[in-house]
């Protein structure tokens, strides 16, 4: 059995949603995880905003726009009688649940129920639109069997169990499908999987049922060797490792999310990413095998700040970094980079959000500085053969660039710069030649 991912852009007007519906028909057993349609969990997102202000008047407003705009998706989609009232039937029920919230107290916990209409409301129209076109499908509600524990981690035995079960109850079926995204908690309450979304959801049925595939579907066909918005040329790559793929995704390229395949690489099992708006094309595999390749890909981070702490305390010292980095777990705070001297170390974060408090606390240590608006550009490729010339290569093609810290061998296939925010396009166009 495969199981095939789909975003939001796939379901998001009834000309997509016909064309997955074509995808999706083969005689090959599978489960089809499905996103929100485009644009409506930030809608939602605007909605529980507005409720947590008691701002019931713009709040209502939203509510009605969003619920017009699959109005008429539901019209467009469905031709029969039978299912256009059943399609109107569903949009209504879910946003009378979603009204229900409106003139009340609101909490985070009806924020995460709030959040989950989307991708309840998608996947029943897909079924519904599948009935209508006479192809059989079983619509199995993620509630019932995806779950998080206390920590917010995901509780393998428990999905493992309870979907070999839902799955059980259709023995004669093929096709299943399911939400991405949402999922209780370990009290049974409505939550979501945060990291990754519907494709750590993918990923976590991949395993739970040891799935031949995990494949993501997007409108792009697979990762690139480099960013096709600022560089010209670029082609997609066949085959990446595991690894290869996490660095890639981490330091920029938006396919997937990076925490998202790590489920499948404990558990070898490999993920494809394929092109919704060309299924014939293989797109990129990505598994435990490496090819040794001088270079891959780049990929690049925007909105990454730098910061460093310069002290003469540092000089000879030990402990000095665990009192650093003891300051970044405090306040929750993930570090990308780090390059260290005898007086001084710099580290680089994306979320800022503590940062002034961070840089009081280090202001304890010594003189901290902050760089803001710097970019993260990371080249993957074979770095393990010392022989290989590989980073010679990179650094040959950056001499023209400023860099404000370099990363290398933290990683057997990966090299990370820092550089100003607007070098970055001309340094991934340097880099490109790499590829030529």
């Amino acid at each position: 059995m495969k199981i095939l991912k789909f975003g939001g852009t796939s379901v998001g007007t009834p000309q997509r949603i016909q064309n997955l519906a074509q995808i999706v028909q083969n005689e090959e057993s599978s489960i089809v995880v499905l996103s929100a349609m485009a644009g409506t969990t930030n809608a939602l997102v605007e909605i529980t905003e507005l409720l947590y202000k008691g701002d019931d008047k713009n709040a209502l407003q939203k509510i009605e726009d969003l619920e017009q705009s699959y109005i008429s998706r539901v019209n467009e989609l469905y031709k029969s009688d039978k299912y256009l009232t059943k399609g109107l039937e569903l949009i209504n029920s879910h946003f009378v649940y979603i009204r229900n919230f409106v003139h009340k107290t609101f909490t985070q916990l009806q924020e995460k129920a709030v959040l989950a209409q989307g991708e309840l409301i998608s996947t029943a129209m897909f079924h519904y639109h599948l009935a209508e076109n006479h192809i059989d499908s079983v619509l199995l509600p993620a509630l019932n069997f995806m779950r998080i524990d206390k920590d917010g981690e995901p509780d393998s035995y428990y999905i493992q169990e309870n979907l070999k079960r839902e799955i059980g109850q259709h023995s004669q079926s093929k096709l299943f499908i399911t939400q991405g995204y949402i999922c209780r908690n370990t009290y049974g309450e409505v939550d979501n999987l945060h990291r990754g979304g519907s494709d750590y959801s993918a990923s976590l049925i991949g395993v739970a049922i040891s799935a031949e595939e995990v494949q993501i579907w997007t409108d792009i066909d697979g990762f690139h060797n480099n960013d096709p918005r600022f560089v010209e040329n670029t082609h997609a790559i066949s085959e990446l490792s595991f690894d290869e793929a996490a660095e890639l995704a981490y330091f920029g390229a938006k396919i997937m999310h990076p925490a998202s395949v790590l489920p499948c690489k404990l558990s070898n099992i490999p993920v494809r990413l394929k092109n919704t708006l060309s299924p014939i094309d293989e797109g990129t595999l990505i598994s435990t095998k490496l090819n040794r390749k001088r270079i891959k890909a780049v990929a690049a981070k925007d909105g990454i700040t730098a910061v460093k702490i310069k002290s003469g305390r540092m000089l000879l010292a030990y402990g000095f970094l665990r009192k650093i980095f003891e300051v970044f777990e405090i306040y929750r705070t993930p570090i990308d980079m780090i390059t260290t001297s005898e007086v001084a170390v710099s580290l680089t974060i994306d979320d800022t959000s503590k940062l002034k408090e961070i840089e009081a606390e280090l202001e304890k240590f010594g003189i901290v500085e902050i760089d803001k608006n710097q970019s993260i550009i990371c080249i993957v490729g074979d770095f393990i053969s010392e022989a290989s010339g590989s980073a010679k290569l990179v650094f040959e093609a950056l001499e023209e660039t400023p860099l404000r810290m370099i990363s290398y061998g933290g990683s057997n296939h990966n090299i990370s710069v820092l550089v100003d925010q607007k070098n970055k396009v001309e340094a991934l166009k340097s880099l490109n030649k790499l590829f030529s």
